[in-house]
């Protein structure tokens, strides 16, 4: 406690002028904060490489409720993560709380939850062996959350191609960009309530993969619902391009995944990530950058919750 009172007035400062992210933003304010971000993520993700995808889902969740302000972070019964089809799915929060318990010890009052999660969601690929890129900061927190506007902005894993068409090009994302960013279902793990419907009832899905997943998905609802399958058969704990190899062989585990490359106007884009992988990271680089730029708060908008379970 002694080490976290003796800092420097300097560091409360946070520059209310700016509504610009900037990628030097805690340059003076913070210059630790990778540090200490990358090394807890790190840690975390040694433990269980899934957490790396989980890290990475939540800013996801994040950006695409309301903008990049943190709301999917906070507590209480009207929480996103509470609600709509990833409901019961988010995990990674005390992460998180580590790394802001750490911050807020060296920088009191100075980096936003929106801003570490941002962060650890880049540092969460790179760990898993996916491309590096500059991430612009200087968001803000919310004080609420949306609980409403979950479902009407996450595509639900049963999505058709339209319906996910529609949900990126709302946030302003083309549909290879959209292709870029679900690349991400390269690492990760799904429930089996989630994938039982098309292991069980579709045609578009690999005899053998289906059969493998069936062995640890019963079809009955209730049993075995939380029962884990990875998202990339192939490598699911290494952030690569197999996902859209999979999918080129009808072992896409979700429906949604699937509906990227069925005979529709993503197909070519999976056929070309699935034998360029530096053109895959590259495109999804830049779309997590993009992402991140969706409506976040600046200036004098919101405030740095020193928890990131709720508003000051």
């Amino acid at each position: 406690m002694t080490f976290c009172l003796r800092v420097s007035l300097i560091l409360l400062v946070v520059g209310l002028a700016s509504a610009q992210l900037s990628t030097t933003f805690y340059s003076s304010s913070c210059p630790k904060v990778f540090t200490i971000i990358k090394s807890v993520v790190d840690s975390a993700v040694s433990k269980e490489a899934r957490m790396g995808a989980s890290l990475l889902h939540l800013h996801f969740h994040d950006c695409f409720v309301n903008g990049c302000d943190g709301s999917v972070l906070l507590d209480g019964s009207t929480g996103e993560k509470f609600t709509g089809p990833k409901a019961n799915s988010l995990r990674g929060f005390e992460v998180i709380d580590t790394i802001k318990s750490q911050v807020e010890c060296l920088c009191p009052g100075v980096v936003s939850c929106a801003d570490i999660l941002t962060v650890a969601a880049k540092d969460s690929v790179v760990a898993l062996g996916g491309p590096r890129w500059s991430v612009p900061l200087g968001r803000r927190d919310s004080t609420t959350a949306n609980q409403t506007a979950v479902s009407s902005n996450i595509p639900p894993p049963n999505s058709s191609l339209s319906t996910l068409i529609t949900a990126f090009s709302n946030k302003g994302f083309t549909a290879k960009e959209m292709v870029a960013l679900l690349g991400s279902h390269t690492i990760g793990q799904s429930r089996c309530k989630v994938f039982r419907s098309r292991i069980y009832n579709e045609t578009n899905i690999n005899a053998q993969f289906a059969t493998s997943v069936k062995s640890k998905c019963p079809s009955t609802d209730g049993d075995g619902d939380d029962n884990l399958s990875p998202l990339d058969v192939t490598s699911p704990t290494l952030f690569d391009n197999a996902y859209f190899k999979n999918l080129q062989s009808q072992k896409g585990l979700l429906h949604s995944d699937q509906e990227l490359f069925n005979g529709g106007s993503t197909d070519g884009q999976v056929n070309a990530y699935s034998t360029n992988s530096a053109s895959f990271f590259r495109d999804f680089a830049n779309a997590m950058v993009k992402m991140g730029n969706l409506s976040p708060l600046t200036g004098a908008n919101g405030q740095i919750r020193t928890n990131c379970r709720k508003a000051n």
